[in-house]
């Protein structure tokens, strides 16, 4: 089948690029010249493991424009892949899903199935097809049309694989000719086992949002269990394994950190909380999860001052581990690794050497300061440092020589972000351990007294 793909972004790209390795023809558009003609000689505009070798191998199915008549003349269905940032308010912009519709519209020569697969609320696949049906009504074009829901699930440093082998299809139609075409473009990727779930336009729309504020959700609880295990000296660890275990809430999603970031989830919640809104709905837990996201990407750079508090030291050395937002992307938006650097910079003996296998030429641009250095490797950034934080767990990281590298530091403090190491081989090797929501096996005397402070302090109310 003939394809067109409108935005070569993260998930236009992908999709495009796996579309073709399923057989397809894809026409891949963007009216951004520059990336356009990058693609063209297969320079890529975001890092994506296996998209570069994907991409080489099916260049014969895939050709990058930047002409919508050219796109449109010969394709069967067309997929809007456009962003959809977040406004002031925390709604979806849909400005750029506006304009992919306006110019579908003019340069579409016949009968077509339009896709969005942009992120976005509901009602916006009406808008789309409102949009068109204006626009050929003003051209005097009497084509057919139908406009289809079918959001993305990718996620970044796995969105080949979710591409390829996704767990679920979620296609919204309006009509059985779209419901057809969807089967076939899928075809391919349902030769084992039926993945797609059909349903309306609206549910489709909405399941994107519910999927990523549910996996947010249990993110920020999760940190908030963390917080609590530190105060009364429980291991948020084996908590995870406990309630893991059980079969209706499962394993995944229970790692307690720094907090989410990404494209995804801080963008997706707070479009699904403005869109309730204005459907006069309150949605407390989604907030709550936010607001809890947004605290826990400060605990870190609270952990690091209060230990160096009391210190002597004119100028404390901290090195930062992983700047990406997650491991294999080089994604920094919403990063935690932003907020720990600027609280750190923000206390003057504080310098910072920073490293990060892909992402360090994203944060260069952002972060210009006589007080942070950019390091070739984790042991460069190491090197006389006072303390190591990680804040992306690399699997880079996890093979370190960590006695080679304990030697090469003034400190021998270890500030784990996403409880990488054990604590008890680290503390085996030498380094003063600091995890999230782990036991404080030093002092637990001071936690009991404080929890018998506060027993007595209710039975004499």
């Amino acid at each position: 089948m003939n394809i067109t793909i409108i935005g070569v972004g993260y998930v236009g790209l992908v999709t495009g690029v796996c579309f073709a390795e399923m057989g397809h023809n894809v026409t891949c558009l963007d009216i951004d010249t520059q990336k356009i003609e990058n693609l063209q000689n297969g320079i890529l505009p975001i890092y994506e493991k296996g998209l570069q070798e994907m991409l080489v191998n099916n260049k014969k199915r895939l050709r990058f424009i930047a002409d919508y008549d050219k796109a449109l003349a010969t394709t069967n269905a067309c997929f809007i892949c456009v962003p959809t940032p977040e406004q002031e308010d925390g709604s979806c912009d849909l400005q750029y899903v506006e304009m992919a519709a306006k110019s579908i519209a003019k340069s579409m020569t016949g009968d077509l199935i339009i896709i969005n697969k942009s992120t976005s609320p509901v009602g916006t696949a009406a808008q789309i097809k409102s949009i068109i049906e204006n626009e050929l009504s003003t051209l005097c074009k009497n084509i057919s049309f139908s406009v289809v829901s079918n959001p993305e699930f990718l996620k970044e440093g796995s969105a080949i694989e979710d591409c390829m082998k996704p767990d679920r299809i979620v296609i919204g139609v309006e009509n059985t000719r779209a419901r057809q075409v969807m089967k076939e473009i899928y075809a391919s990727f349902n030769i084992k086992n039926n993945r797609m779930l059909f349903m309306d336009i609206a549910s489709a729309e909405l399941t994107k949002y519910a999927s990523n504020a549910m996996l947010a959700t249990r993110i920020s609880f999760m940190n908030e269990m963390a917080n609590l295990c530190e105060k009364v000296n429980a291991n948020i660890n084996d908590i995870r394994l406990g309630i893991g275990s059980d079969q209706r809430i499962g394993p995944d999603f229970l790692y307690a950190g720094m907090g989410f970031g990404g494209s995804c989830f801080p963008k997706d919640v707070s479009a699904l909380i403005a869109f309730a809104t204005q459907n006069k709905i309150e949605m407390p837990i989604l907030s709550g999860a936010l607001e809890t996201n947004a605290k826990q990407k400060k605990i870190m750079g609270t952990k690091v001052k209060k230990y160096f508090e009391s210190s002597f030291e004119n100028r404390i050395k901290i090195a930062i581990w992983g700047l990406s937002f997650k491991p294999e992307t080089d994604d920094i938006r919403e990063a935690p690794s932003l907020v720990l650097i600027k609280d750190l910079l923000d206390d003057p003996k504080f310098e910072l050497s920073l490293y990060d296998p892909i992402a360090m030429s994203h944060v260069k641009r952002q972060v210009q300061h006589e007080k942070v250095i950019y390091c070739s490797s984790e042991y460069e950034a190491a090197q006389g440092a006072h303390a190591i934080i990680l804040v992306t767990d690399w699997k880079q990281f996890r093979f370190a020589d960590m006695k080679k590298i304990l030697q090469s530091m003034q400190g021998k403090v270890f500030f784990d972000g996403r409880n990488q190491y054990s604590a008890c081989e680290m503390e085996k090797i030498g380094f003063t351990y600091f995890g999230i929501g782990l036991q404080n096996k030093k002092n637990p005397t001071q936690i009991l007294q404080s929890l018998k402070e506060h027993s007595n302090a209710r039975v004499k109310k």
